[in-house]
């Protein structure tokens, strides 16, 4: 008997201390993936932008928009001389900023292309939490409001301009979109609610924010996401609901694979064979939902949104060519 109570003894501790520590490691990972630890953007990180913006005469502001929930959300806006009239909104992934998506803006800009480059919520110079999309796909037609509000103002300069001198300077025609990870997860969640993009382009999208989040628990064994629905789901469970009830985010609709089902906007997904963070088969899971609208582009050797440094000339192809190729006179079919 004494072995024996000694053993229910171990037992009862252990199941108490797996309840507990789901419970407190729940409400840990709930509070950091509210609150990602992203840069912020320096100052002679923003005078070298403005001063390479000055050097090709492309137009530069800082833009900031106030959400109603009282968030101050900031971006850059970029105009090239030979704008023609499309503009891409470039969102990054998380614990990043708006740098992290910067480097494309160079050569879309050199084709024409008016780009916005927004941090995220509670990312760079930005406010508010992070919410994978549930408050971010209304940022998203904030962004976009103001850019055809941009675009409108523009049309009347052009209607001047043109009296002037003869010289038509393109009014906003299509928006595109051009999102890493979490950007493109927000992006893809948009969709049901946003009918303005002509086309879209997400690099390592994750199908839902449950799927990854099982997978990230079993990422430094290299195991994939069979742990997480297993053993540490009542951790998972235990941060969705402490972020439920104490913040009104329900991350179980975080789901960017259900938002393109039915979904008429042209999508490519891009995705490296060698990405960890998000495995591959998230953007397989993604193309399934809707496969008529979307294409996806599997960049052997690249890891986590590492598809433009393992082929950044046909990246930037690729990127160029899809949005050539569903331009206004196709959406407007």
């Amino acid at each position: 008997m004494p072995a024996r109570s000694h053993s229910y003894r171990i037992l009862y501790f252990l199941v108490a201390f797996y309840i507990s520590a789901s419970i407190f490691g729940g409400i840990s990972l709930g509070w950091i993936a509210l609150h990602p630890n992203s840069p912020p953007i320096r100052d002679y990180e923003e005078h070298n932008a403005r001063a390479y913006a000055a050097a090709h005469s492309i137009e530069f502001q800082d833009v900031a928009l106030t959400a109603p929930d009282g968030a101050v959300l900031k971006a850059w806006y970029e105009r090239p001389p030979n704008a023609n009239g499309d503009t891409v909104l470039l969102l990054h992934g998380v614990v990043d900023n708006r740098l992290g998506v910067y480097p494309f803006s160079k050569w879309l800009v050199e084709r024409g292309y008016t780009v916005l480059m927004p941090d995220a919520r509670h990312h760079g110079a930005s406010g508010g939490l992070t919410t994978y999309g549930i408050r971010e796909v209304g940022d998203i037609r904030r962004w976009i409001d103001w850019m055809e509000k941009d675009g409108l103002e523009n049309e009347q300069l052009a209607k001047e301009q043109l009296t002037k001198d003869g010289t038509d300077r393109n009014p906003l025609r299509c928006v595109y979109g051009l999102g890493e990870s979490m950007g493109g997860m927000e992006l893809l969640e948009s969709l049901p609610t946003e009918p303005r993009f002509c086309a879209i382009i997400a690099e390592s999208p994750s199908a839902s924010f449950r799927e990854e989040a099982y997978a990230r628990f079993g990422r430094s064994l290299h195991i994939g996401p069979w742990l997480g629905r297993t053993f540490f789901r009542p951790t998972l469970d235990a941060g969705i609901l402490f972020v439920r009830l104490r913040y009104g985010v329900n991350f179980d609709n975080v789901k960017p694979a259900e938002a393109v089902v039915g979904s008429k906007v042209p999508i490519l997904l891009i995705h490296g064979e060698a990405d960890r963070n998000v495995l591959p088969y998230h953007s397989d899971i993604i193309h399934a939902m809707n496969p008529l609208s979307i294409e996806v582009w599997k960049v052997p050797a690249a890891a986590h949104c590492g598809a433009s440094k393992v082929a950044p000339e046909e990246f930037k192809e690729k990127v160029l060519q899809w949005f050539a190729d569903h331009g206004p006179s196709q959406h407007a079919n």
